[in-house]
């Protein structure tokens, strides 16, 4: 049976969910998106990722600012839906948003909940050593992430996944997961499993002050610190060059074995001392400049044994 549906979302992550429904017959009456952004040189506005998507597919799309005020409200309840989907919309959703399609709001979260909840899920995943991962679909209600779970997947996270690597597999897992909760709740055989208390952790936004590196930690800690924040906004430390310091992200490393004054270079390649540990830095980018290898980054910013990193 095909379900009549309104889409919620906004960046990348969204896009594959919308493309599976799109794909598996469903009736996606509307999109919901962030209005669009200033942005570039000329600050044009842009639409969303998820907004360019559904133009292209011929589909509605709505950009509301909020959905507080009657009107709005009473337009999504015009559409009369069997279900709204909703992945990373970026927008509160008042009680008679939730309540006005006939069998509610779906959300995709990138997190095994009750672990996660929050706004950045995958970068705290990494950032706090997890070995797993993964997306649940949860039946959205007033609280932040805490409606029962209907569906989830497990993943691993590779020992080298970035944020940016592990966000691309998340996305596209969702979109599948949300295709079958669909086709259970079509059946009426989904059931939904209320959150357990034990095990809530908060995924709090990325605050741009957490970024800066401090090299007295472990660095299996800093490893997990850099992979969480790659590429954006990107773990960051200050080297000097010319006598002045130069701020330079640190997008891939490393663990090695060696030992040293924490932020001190052991060689002339990167290999940098932690507070236990070395790292090795792999990948680098400096302010206004692509991203580096190693070896090309140290051809126009030698950083000789013995310098200390800030």
């Amino acid at each position: 049976m095909t379900l009549r549906i309104a889409f919620m979302g906004t960046p990348d992550f969204s896009v594959p969910a919308l493309a599976e429904l799109i794909a598996a017959g469903h009736d996606v009456v509307a999109v919901y998106s962030q209005p669009p952004r200033k942005s570039g040189r000329g600050m044009t506005e842009t639409p969303s990722p998820v907004h360019a998507f559904a133009q292209a597919q011929g589909i509605k799309v709505r950009t509301p600012e909020k959905l507080k005020g009657a009107d709005e409200q009473a337009a999504f309840r015009d559409l009369d839906l069997d279900v709204a989907v909703v992945a990373a919309y970026g927008l509160i959703l008042p009680q008679a948003i939730l309540d006005a399609p006939r069998l509610g709001c779906l959300n995709i979260h990138a997190s095994l909940l009750p672990r996660w909840r929050g706004a950045a899920p995958i970068q705290r995943a990494i950032m706090a050593g997890d070995a797993e991962t993964g997306v649940a679909i949860m039946q959205m209600e007033a609280g932040l992430d805490t409606g029962p779970v209907l569906l989830a997947e497990r993943t691993q996270i590779d020992a080298t996944e970035t944020a940016g690597e592990l966000h691309d597999r998340l996305s596209l897992i969702g979109g599948g997961l949300m295709v079958r909760a669909l086709a259970a709740l079509e059946r009426g055989s989904l059931e939904a499993t209320p959150q357990p208390e034990d095990g809530v952790t908060y995924a709090a936004k990325i605050d741009k002050a957490e970024a800066r590196m401090d090299w007295s930690r472990p660095a299996p800690e800093l490893d997990c610190h850099i992979r969480g924040l790659a590429p954006f906004p990107g773990a960051w430390c200050e080297m000097e060059k010319d006598g002045k310091a130069q701020r330079v992200k640190v997008l891939r490393a490393q663990p090695v074995e060696a030992s040293g004054t924490a932020g001190a270079a052991l060689d002339d390649t990167l290999t940098i001392a932690c507070g236990t540990g070395a790292l090795k830095l792999l990948q680098v980018q400096r302010a206004g400049k692509g991203v580096q290898q190693a070896d090309e980054f140290l051809r126009g910013f030698p950083v000789a044994s013995g310098t200390v990193l800030s």
